[in-house]
């Protein structure tokens, strides 16, 4: 059976995965660009941009294992969009018209819309639909490929809270913001079900491994 993968989720030093506030100028609220800064250094998020160069040591090589073997995307309503987007029926993104997943990707919302097809292999399909539920649709458009788990934060805990998480990738940076939303919340004893590994790297982040024990 295809796996559930998270990839380059990026936590605070005391666990947000978003800032408060987010907006259509700050997608991820106050914490703005201060979460993501270690990987826009890298030749992932060079090759991604079109931009030239890129460093290509441990942060990229992390970073890198987002692409391979994805063939459907699942993400929260807070990804695909800021407060109030479900009212605007011509929002289609942040990403402009050829989005970076070239796979299906399944939007989970209480306010479903038509499915938009985009430019490069993106469609992008409106759920709602227990976390179970919609594992069990991507999964059928995966076509035996894994399915990755986009976020944001409180979509990675209700699939962890669930069991449904085979392969986490999360990156702690030495920020603090206070206020947000928080990954860690609810999940007490994690560890008791996934094996981790801790890589730090010259950046000053630490790459945190998730490998589900039973699976």
């Amino acid at each position: 059976m295809s796996k559930v993968r998270v990839h380059n989720f990026t936590v605070s030093l005391d666990g947000f995965g978003t800032g408060e506030g987010q907006s259509l100028s700050n997608p991820f609220g106050h914490a703005g660009e201060r979460l993501h800064q270690w990987m826009f250094a890298t030749r992932f998020w060079a090759e991604m941009t079109g931009a030239p160069g890129g460093d290509t040591g441990a942060d990229h090589a992390f970073a890198a294992m987002h692409g391979p073997g994805i063939g459907a995307e699942i993400m929260g309503a807070g990804k695909f969009g800021p407060p109030g987007w479900q009212d605007d029926p011509d929002w289609k993104g942040w990403w402009g018209a050829n989005p970076p997943f070239h796979t299906p990707v399944f939007v989970l919302t209480h306010r479903p819309r038509p499915s938009i097809e985009m430019e490069g292999g993106t469609t992008f399909h409106f759920l709602d639909a227990s976390p179970a539920d919609a594992l069990q649709t991507a999964r059928e458009a995966a076509g035996g490929l894994d399915v990755r788990l986009g976020g944001g934060p409180t979509v990675v805990r209700d699939f962890l809270t669930e069991g449904l998480v085979d392969h986490m990738h999360v990156v702690q940076v030495p920020v603090l913001l206070g206020r947000g939303v928080r990954l860690w919340d609810g999940l007490e004893s994690l560890e008791e079900a996934y094996d981790i590994e801790a890589v730090s790297t010259p950046s000053g982040v630490t790459h945190l491994a998730f490998t589900a024990k039973t699976r």
